[in-house]
């Protein structure tokens, strides 16, 4: 979180606590850096003094930091001490170190999938015991949400109401921050649990594609747009779309409860970083045994199978298209007079008179039945059980290659003798 000096106007000392620099400015007030006596570190905020001057403002104040005080969750900064009498209220929360979502994201890109589940997960559990307590928080977003080393805290409970209490601090007023609003909140309706899902859903895709779910625009426009337009998620990955589009429902009945949003980011959480695909039971992972150190099963393993079976075929294919040519080969020479090796290949082996059964191929079977019975093996294996009682059937698929190769084979020739003549 970045800090600055204070400034001249600043105080030093606000009730037990020394300020040390500043840590931001809200519309409601400015939040310091300080500590008490024990070197105990907090954000302390002070109430800007037009606001400190409204009566009701006051009564509201005060109302929110009881609300606060009954909070508890490990996922929200704690409420350390208050002054609700003080000439400009303030309150101070344990302070919390780390980079807002809002800067990491800017600096660093988006996050992964497992890293957005993971952080929504814990956002999900810290909203249950705000909602818990009977507060709505209202203003949940990037730069409220801190990374600290224990994980991601929410901050900034300034704007947070009882739960079904109006939106407006003035007619017409939204109180809130434009692309992170609830539609409820910007026509001024109760506000309830699900207006904080509709901004953790709007959090969430900001920190899966570094940008608004909404765009950018004046706040007129981005209050248009929440209120009439669907939410743009391009670039959330597929894992988390489905749930953040049900989290940016316009109708808050449609939107999933803080709990049953935490039980679903648990699961994507654990299953991205395992790097399974949707759905698959783990049962099948650890039936595979192709596991790595990270989880994920490799794509080159998985598909290895496939892509031998696939070189098999090739490779029997070809086997069966050289032994053509062979044969090819071996009619041409008994037509010249000469004497060719008999071969066992169907069909090929020539009949010079002397009956002579032919010599089977090396590889090929010499009993009735096929080597390892498996379908796919070399066509045209001849059963020599018992001598040779005839030839099977010819397989048409294998007379069509061939007369293909042959073709192809006779084009080939031509053309080298046309050339050869043309030079």
């Amino acid at each position: 979180m970045a800090m600055m000096r204070l400034r001249r106007e600043d105080p030093r000392v606000v009730g037990s606590f020394r300020l040390h620099r500043r840590l931001g400015q809200g519309g409601m007030g400015v939040v310091y850096l300080g500590s008490d006596r024990r070197g105990q570190r907090v954000a302390l905020k002070v109430i800007r003094p037009d606001l400190a001057e409204d009566q009701e403002f006051r009564s509201r104040f005060a109302r929110e930091v009881s609300a606060a005080r009954r909070i508890r969750g490990g996922c929200t900064a704690r409420l350390v001490a208050a002054d609700l009498d003080a000439d400009r209220p303030w309150f101070a929360t344990q302070y919390v170190p780390g980079p807002s979502l809002h800067d990491k994201v800017a600096e660093d890109g988006p996050l992964s999938a497992a890293e957005v589940a993971s952080v929504g997960a814990a956002l999900s559990e810290g909203l249950l015991a705000v909602h818990e307590a009977g507060v709505v928080h209202r203003d949940l977003k990037p730069s409220n949400i801190l990374l600290s080393p224990k994980g991601p805290r929410i901050i900034d409970f300034g704007i947070a109401w009882a739960t079904g209490a109006s939106t407006l601090t003035h007619v017409g007023t939204a109180v809130g921050s434009p692309g992170f609003l609830a539609p409820e909140q910007v026509r001024g309706a109760a506000v309830t649990p699900s207006t904080d899902v509709f901004a953790l859903g709007a959090t969430l895709a900001y920190a899966a594609t570094a940008d608004s779910p909404f765009g950018h625009g004046s706040s007129e426009v981005m209050l248009y747009r929440v209120v009439h337009e669907e939410a743009q998620l391009y670039g959330v990955p597929d894992a988390l779309a489905p749930l953040v589009r049900a989290c940016l429902a316009k109708d808050p009945e449609e939107r999933p409860t803080t709990l049953q949003l935490s039980m679903r980011l648990k699961e994507i959480a654990a299953r991205e970083a395992q790097g399974l695909p949707d759905g698959r039971p783990p049962v099948q992972r650890e039936r595979n045994g192709h596991d790595v150190a990270t989880g994920r099963i490799p794509e080159r393993t998985a598909r290895m199978p496939q892509r031998t079976e696939r070189a098999e075929r090739s490779e029997r294919s070809e086997r069966a298209e050289r032994q053509d040519r062979t044969d090819r080969s071996t009619q041409g020479r008994t037509a010249s007079g000469q004497d060719p090796r008999p071969h066992g290949s169907r069909g090929s082996a020539p009949r010079t008179g002397g009956g002579r059964p032919p010599r089977p191929r090396e590889g090929s079977p010499r009993t009735g039945s096929r080597t390892g019975g498996r379908p796919g093996s070399r066509p045209g294996a001849r059963t020599t059980s018992g001598g040779r009682s005839g030839r099977r059937p010819a397989n048409p698929r294998l007379l069509r290659q061939r007369l293909i190769v042959f073709v192809v084979v006779t084009l080939i020739v031509a053309l080298g003798i046309a050339a050869a003549q043309q030079l």
